[in-house]
C-alpha cells in the first residue's frame, strides 16, 4: 500500500511539472497576416501568419495551396511594396534592408525577405516556417514587415543570381498587414 501511494505521488508531481514546463514554452501572439492570391485572376492560394515570440523574435508560418503548380517548387520572397498590381510588378524588388547579396536563408549573405523555395506536393500544397530576429512590426522601422509584399514566383530560386535568384514570373502575391 505504501509503494502504491508513493507511485501516485511521483506521478502527480510529474504531471504538475509537465504542466508548468508547457506553460514556460515560447508564447506566440499572432500579430500580422498576408492572404496570397494569384496575380492572374486573384484566386486565393494561401496565407502567411506572423507571430511575436516571447524572446523578441518573429515567426512566420506560410501555407500555399496552388493546384496549378502541383508537383513543383516555387520561390517565395518579401518585396519592397505591398502592391500586387500589374501582375505583382508593383511590389518592386526584394526587400533588403541590410543591403546584402541575394542568397539562401541562413547562409552568409541573404536578403531579410529571401524566404526561399517551397516544394509543392501533388495537390499543390506546401508549407514553410521561419523564425528570425530580422523582422518586426514596428511603425517606421527598417525591419518592419508591415506593408511588404509577399511574392510567389513561378520558378525555383537558384540562390546565386543577383539580385533575384532567377526565380521566374510573379504568379502569386499578398500584402502583410497588422492584425
Amino acid at each position: 500500500k505504501g509503494n502504491h501511494m508513493k507511485n501516485n505521488l511521483i506521478l502527480a508531481l510529474l504531471c504538475i511539472t509537465a504542466v508548468f514546463s508547457a506553460c514556460s514554452a515560447k508564447v506566440e501572439k499572432e500579430v500580422a497576416i498576408a492572404n496570397l492570391a494569384t496575380t492572374a485572376d486573384g484566386t486565393a492560394i494561401g496565407m502567411a501568419k506572423f507571430y511575436q515570440l516571447q524572446d523578441g523574435k518573429m515567426k512566420m508560418d506560410l501555407e500555399i495551396t496552388f493546384p496549378a503548380r502541383a508537383d513543383s517548387t516555387v520561390a517565395v520572397h518579401f518585396h519592397e511594396h505591398g502592391d500586387c498590381g500589374n501582375m505583382g510588378e508593383n511590389a518592386h524588388g526584394h526587400w533588403n534592408p541590410t543591403k546584402e547579396n541575394h542568397g539562401k536563408w541562413g547562409s552568409d549573405a541573404y536578403h531579410s525577405g529571401d524566404i526561399g523555395n517551397i516544394q509543392l506536393d501533388s495537390k499543390g500544397h506546401g508549407t514553410v516556417s521561419v523564425t528570425t530576429d530580422r523582422w518586426n512590426i514596428k511603425d517606421n522601422d527598417e525591419k518592419t514587415i508591415i506593408g511588404r509584399g509577399i511574392i510567389v514566383h513561378g520558378g525555383t530560386d537558384d540562390y546565386t543570381t543577383q539580385p533575384t535568384g532567377n526565380s521566374g514570373p510573379r504568379v502569386g502575391c499578398g500584402v502583410i498587414t497588422k492584425i
